[in-house]
This record gives C-alpha cells, structure tokens and sequence, in this order.
C-alpha cells in the first residue's frame, strides 16, 4: 500500500471519468446508468479503490494541531483510512460484481468523514481527478483539447 510519501501513478483519462461517473450513479441510485457504466468497463472494482486511495489516503494522513505534529486522533483516523482501503482492495479482488458494493462504501465514507453533501463532493473530486489524468496522460499533438464543465 502507498505510504502519503509515495504518490499513485496517474490514472487515465477514461478511467477517472469511468469511475466518478459510476460512483455518482450510484449515489444519485440511478441504477440503469450505474449497470451501464460497470458493463462497460469489467476492472471498475480497482478503479473505484484507486479512486479511493486518492482520496482516503490525503483525507486521513492530515497532519496535527500544532506545527505539523501529530495527535493521537491523526494516528487513529489515517489507521482507519489504512484498513478500509485494504479492506476494499481485497474485496475488489473477488471481481466485477463487487463494484457497487465498493461503490456504497465510498459514498458512505465521503459522507461519514468529509461532507454531507456527497453528490457535489464527488464533482469537485472528479473534476480534480480528471484534470490530474489529462495532466499526466496529455492529448497528441493536434487533437483538439478537452474542456471540463462539472455540473
């Protein structure tokens, strides 16, 4: 498991976008969109534990009170983001029916630990994390550039 020190390789363009267009599917419990989304992309169970690791990992390694020291309660919190992200990457491992499964926990651990307004959450961490893969994977040489609007 990455460490806070050892950054994730990028994700793919398509591969973010699959994966936070399936979790708002889920949240917002549009199924047909959801089956849709999981249909056409067989590894969606690592790509929602990628996603998770992004942003479990920098949500629950936050550091202490006073100058970046660290309290009893940061241990604990980047020790539960540890395990769940553990506890999901196993889980995924069982194969592609496990997405909405993984797919729930997500959207319960966003409400739980860092909003209760999920559904814009997810936009702002999808528009982050569709911007970071076009950084890291950039179109060719004269293909027309892509614009993000988060709705």
């Amino acid at each position: 498991m990455p460490t806070t020190n050892m950054p994730l390789a990028p994700m793919t363009p398509a591969a973010a976008i699959s994966a936070f267009s399936y979790l708002r599917a889920v949240q917002a419990d549009d199924v047909e969109a959801a089956r849709e989304f999981a249909s056409g992309e067989p590894r969606m169970p690592e790509l929602l534990v990628d996603v998770v690791e992004r942003i479990v990992v920098p949500v629950t390694a936050l550091p202490g009170p006073a100058a970046g020291e660290p309290c009893a309660d940061t241990f604990a919190l980047e020790a539960i983001g540890r395990v769940f992200v553990t506890s999901l990457r196993t889980w995924a491992q069982a194969g592609p029916d496990t997405a909405e499964g993984i797919a729930r926990s997500v959207i319960d651990f966003a409400a739980q630990f860092l909003t209760e307004d999920v559904a814009d959450t997810l936009r702002q961490l999808e528009a982050v994390g569709v911007g970071q893969a076009l950084d890291a994977h950039p179109a060719p040489a004269g293909s027309h550039p892509v614009r993000l609007t988060v709705v």
